[in-house]
């Protein structure tokens, strides 16, 4: 989809043909780098078993008023925009696919946070978000209905969107040295 918009149909039909074709393998790499301020590095992904490079670093930072340096975003923004832009591309994929051209597409999402959970003051109280509100502002040559069956498919598909709702099993390691 790099730059034009449409969608891979030559690689969803090699995935559809050979299922091994369509497996990925995701690593980010993340060190602190004093205070509150993070960088994640990005070095490559696979897919189909082919390691296919990529150079990103990410940097994170909290607000001033969380402890942080307010230089960078901070994990929630990310995590937020990383939903919106994981189901953006369903709606853009969905989109063109079906022929829909489309002329805008925004998501905003939000959610609170109480502190007194994430500074474990209470431990009846959250450490996260209990919900998150989306609104998705569709326009294009498409109709109502169509919209609407892309928006359930965008619910459905979205990798993020299911890694947010659903429970997702975490196996965190601790190595001390």
């Amino acid at each position: 989809m790099k730059g034009s918009g449409s969608c891979p149909q030559p690689l969803i039909e090699s995935v559809e043909a050979n299922p091994a074709q369509g497996m990925t393998h995701w690593q980010v790499a993340s060190t602190w780098q004093g205070g509150t301020h993070s960088r994640a590095q990005v070095d490559s992904f696979a897919i189909g078993g082919t390691s296919v490079p990529r150079r990103f670093s990410i940097d994170i930072d909290e607000p001033f008023e969380l402890g942080g340096g307010n230089a960078h975003a901070n994990p929630q923004e990310y995590l937020l925009a990383a939903l919106n832009a994981c189901m953006i591309v369903g709606y853009a994929a969905l989109c063109a696919l079906q022929g829909i051209a489309l002329q805008k597409l925004e998501i905003t999402t939000e959610g609170d946070i109480d502190l007194r959970g994430f500074f474990g003051l209470d431990p009846a109280v959250a450490a996260g978000y209990r919900e998150l509100r989306s609104q998705v502002v569709i326009t294009g040559d498409g109709t109502e209905e169509q919209f609407q069956k892309i928006h359930q498919m965008v619910l459905a598909t979205s990798p993020n969107f299911y890694n947010i709702t659903r429970a997702v099993r975490v196996m965190p390691e601790l190595t001390v040295g």
